[in-house]
């Protein structure tokens, strides 16, 4: 794993990640953490998942995004922080009609970017449900999104 790489990541620089349909750029990458940001069109989403070792942020910088966080459903808008403690269950949603830019990071980086290099381009959902929980990133069962 690199070391921390100082300096500026521009906007719209960074490796660009297919998942699943939304774009992901990555921003950073260390052994003590993996910032990413993602854009989400309308009706995409990250299905309620837990990271059982890592802390995990989402900075909104444009829209809106739906959260279902421990099993209750909030928002978070532009210029929100969202703070994931390890071992909690979260996804998150864009139900609205407009685009959602955000900015999320995880601690420690564990193997998330293995994870995402690996699920570039998948569209088995099944196989990225198997793979994700080879990587520290379990997802709980359909219902936990309702």
């Amino acid at each position: 794993m690199p070391d921390l790489d100082g300096g500026i990541t521009r906007e719209g620089d960074g490796d660009k990640l297919n998942i699943l349909g939304q774009t992901y750029y990555v921003k950073a990458w260390c052994e003590s953490a993996f910032a990413f940001e993602t854009n989400s069109k309308p009706g995409q989403h990250v299905p309620v998942h837990i990271h059982p070792t890592q802390d995990e942020f989402i900075l909104v910088q444009e829209g809106t995004l739906d959260l279902k966080l421990d099993g209750v459903w909030t928002k978070a808008r532009a210029g929100d922080l969202v703070r994931m403690p390890k071992g909690v269950p979260h996804g998150y949603f864009n139900k609205s009609d407009k685009p959602v830019r955000a900015l999320f990071w995880v601690s420690p980086a564990g193997r998330l970017k293995e994870l995402f290099d690996e699920l570039h381009e998948m569209t088995d959902v099944e196989a990225v449900v198997r793979i994700s929980a080879e990587h520290d990133v379990d997802f709980l069962p359909p219902e936990a999104n309702e």
